[in-house]
């Protein structure tokens, strides 16, 4: 296998992380151990292979979707019907004047700026309502797994679509609010 590789920042693991890429597009992240300029990977022999145009996410894709339906239709199952739930618990609680669109290649809800992202990945669903609606629902979120602005629901469990509309609504009110001062 012709690999290149591209040392990733040491993260505190004491293992270099090297992401790696065979010329025919197989890609992954691998752990591997460095010794004179030779690499041993435990991992790149369990690298997921596929090929460039057959991705597992919608947002892989290499040409950006036009719109939203255009994005739902290359995701697989379960993680599109999950999406589709929680496009629908969205849409119900943005301004009646709220567009769907495209923004950096996920589905949005936006007014004059952006409400919300959501987006399928291979194993959950996620929204971004931004770091400030994250850290006010930090006590609610505690189940979930949270980065600073995006929350990540199990595509294997029910979508909590009452936690989603409280999400949305305060991301409104936000921007709502930004609008008056």
């Amino acid at each position: 296998m012709n690999l290149y590789k591209t040392r990733l920042p040491d993260h505190g693991s004491g293992t270099p992380i090297v992401r790696c890429r065979d010329y025919t597009g197989v890609s992954g992240v691998a752990d591997v151990a460095v010794t004179q300029n030779n690499l041993t990977s435990r991992n790149i022999a369990n690298m997921k292979k596929t090929k460039p145009g057959n991705r597992t996410s919608a947002a892989k894709r290499n040409t950006p979707p036009k719109n939203v339906d255009e994005y739902l239709s290359g995701v697989p199952e379960p993680a599109r019907s999950t999406l589709i739930e929680m496009r629908a618990a969205i849409r119900s609680v943005v301004p009646p004047a709220a567009t769907e669109t495209i923004s950096y290649r996920m589905p949005a809800f936006k007014t004059k700026e952006v409400l919300v992202w959501f987006a399928a990945f291979s194993d959950h669903c996620s929204l971004f309502p931004t770091a400030a609606v994250i850290a006010a629902f930090k006590k609610e979120l505690k189940g979930f797994s949270t980065s600073k602005g995006t929350v990540h629901f199990p595509t294997n469990k029910p979508l909590p679509t009452a936690l989603i509309k409280k999400l949305v609504k305060t991301r409104v009110a936000h921007c709502e609010s930004k609008k008056r001062h």
